[in-house]
């Protein structure tokens, strides 16, 4: 059985592929074999992402198929070893779906109220729908702002029953420059950028170590 991995929003903007593209590039540097599901079937981002990591001749390769539906995608969820969704634009029944049939549900957010607090809404959606709180938790991304700010948006999610991932991942040039290429997050070309997307990343496979043993 794999490990299976929602990235969801309740708004598009939030990162939802760059989380996935990062989890997706560290599991397969581990030799898993992973796989992305891509459910903007109207964008598709994801899949061209994969283009440009293909077309530039980045290892590990990273299998990412679109789907137009959370039941097709599950069918194929048993071939790998780490099952990735990255969610449609904004949140839906799908959402719900995908994430119910899923070990970790992220969401990410900014440090704003307009960010944070959409955030929390699709938390407690999807509590209500029955979905474990420890299951569900927030990570910062495009979170530029000040060690206050950061702090102050931290305090506002650990009122909540959810886990927050801890570190950000800022909004900076040489993470577009890497996704432009192919790339993720993790594997920016500048050092300090680059240790910072990786501590969230440990942070975040330390949870799902957490939860799945």
């Amino acid at each position: 059985m794999s490990l299976i991995i929602s990235v969801v929003g309740q708004k598009g903007g939030s990162g939802k592929s760059t989380l996935s593209r990062a989890i997706a590039t560290c599991y397969a540097s581990a030799s898993w074999d992973v796989k992305i599901a891509d459910l903007d079937i109207n964008q598709s981002t994801s899949f061209t992402w994969l283009q440009r990591r293909i077309n530039n001749s980045i290892e590990p390769i990273i299998a990412v198929e679109a789907f137009g539906s959370a039941t097709q995608a599950l069918k194929k969820s048993d071939d790998y070893d780490l099952f990735i969704f990255d969610g449609a634009p904004t949140a839906s029944r799908t959402t719900t779906e995908i994430c119910k049939s899923s070990d970790l549900i992220v969401i990410p957010t900014g440090l704003a109220l307009d960010d944070l607090e959409p955030s929390v809404v699709l938390a407690n959606n999807l509590s209500k729908e029955g979905i474990d709180k420890n299951k569900i938790c927030f990570v910062f991304n495009r979170a530029s702002g000040s060690e206050l700010e950061y702090n102050e948006a931290k305090n506002y999610l650990d009122e909540t029953p959810y886990f927050v991932i801890g570190g950000r991942i800022e909004d900076k040039p040489c993470y577009r420059q890497a996704m432009n290429e192919g790339k993720s997050v993790t594997e920016a070309r500048y050092k300090q950028p680059r240790e910072k997307a990786d501590v969230v990343m440990q942070n975040l496979i330390n949870r799902i170590e957490e939860l799945t043993n």
